[in-house]
């Protein structure tokens, strides 16, 4: 499974599938190199931290693999490309599923390698070992929190658009608490910018990239999906092999981020009411983010997603 394949110029086989590319003339934007970075590794969809979080200061020429084996004792395969192994913990199958390694910067799948990643200062990585037959890759994560509205993602510092679709007090809390996280805020529409979509979800399934959920998490990345019920729709927890694991209840909130292509993220901020939708809101912090692919809320509990990961 790539951890970082550059789609712009670069075709990999499928007998190099797993490799790491990086095509000349596909660079970042402009952005300060160098500078604090963090690094996280967890296993299993962020169900349990194996290190980190480390802060350590960078240099122009670091990229995210070089940050890496400072800290962790690392093996490689296809000419030092791709990561096999963390602190012994290498990529396999187990009872037939893949597990392997994968890494995000400021909550974003990578679009090139851990070897030609170059670093800003104030960038979040993130490494995961999880079973990836449900979705080979989860391109947008919420547990980065406050990236990419802090930073930005790839390289470039990115606005914030946030559109509300009936989603009423939750769109004023999701406001204050972006602005809170540094994101700088302008009008939907605006180009490049990271999307914020808040509201019920019969609302938000109009947007194509939001109702990519509703095909599951091959499509989405995302372990959650609405099911149609009598009068609305019922928020359905998938577990980790993408079957639904629990049928939440009629004011259970979603968070959750996606991403089709190289488009800018989209965050979700849902339910199936609006008032789901303000419980969502309210998880919109590092407390509730931190190290989660995405996160649902049914009454007071909090469930990381997908459900059981790690389990077993």
């Amino acid at each position: 499974m790539p951890q970082g394949l550059r789609r712009c110029a670069v075709a990999a086989s499928a007998a190099l599938l797993g490799v790491a590319l990086a095509a000349a003339g596909c660079g970042f934007g402009p952005g300060p190199a160098g500078g604090e970075v963090t690094l996280t590794v967890t296993r299993d969809f962020g169900a349990e931290r194996l290190a980190g979080p480390f802060s350590e200061a960078t240099v122009e020429s670091d990229t995210v693999m070089r940050v890496l084996d400072r800290n962790a004792g690392i093996t490689t395969r296809y000419g030092g490309a791709f990561v096999h192994s963390i602190d012994g913990l290498a990529g396999t199958r187990r009872d037939g599923r893949p597990y392997d390694w994968f890494f995000y910067v400021n909550g974003l799948w990578s679009p090139v390698g851990a070897v030609d990643y170059p670093l800003r200062g104030g960038d979040s990585i993130w490494w995961d070992y999880r079973d990836w037959s449900a979705s080979e890759r989860a391109s947008a994560l919420v547990g980065a929190w406050p990236q990419p509205f802090a930073s930005g993602y790839e390289g470039s510092r990115h606005p914030t658009a946030l559109e509300c679709r009936g989603g009423g007090a939750a769109c004023g809390l999701a406001r204050r608490r972006l602005r809170r996280a540094g994101a700088t805020l302008v009008t939907p529409g605006a180009d490049g910018a990271i999307r914020v979509l808040v509201g019920p979800w019969r609302r938000l399934r109009g947007d194509s990239t939001a109702a990519r959920i509703e095909s599951g998490p091959a499509a989405s990345g995302v372990y959650a999906t609405f099911a149609r019920r009598r009068g609305g729709f019922e928020l359905i927890a998938l577990d980790e092999g993408g079957d639904p694991a629990r049928g939440l209840g009629p004011d259970a909130g979603l968070i959750a981020a996606t991403r089709r292509a190289e488009a800018p993220p989209v965050w979700l901020v849902t339910g199936a009411s609006a008032r789901a939708a303000l419980a969502a809101a309210r998880l919109l912090d590092g407390a509730d983010l931190r190290d989660h692919f995405a996160v649902a809320v049914d009454g007071a509990e909090e469930i990381p997603l997908p459900v059981g990961a790690g389990a077993g």
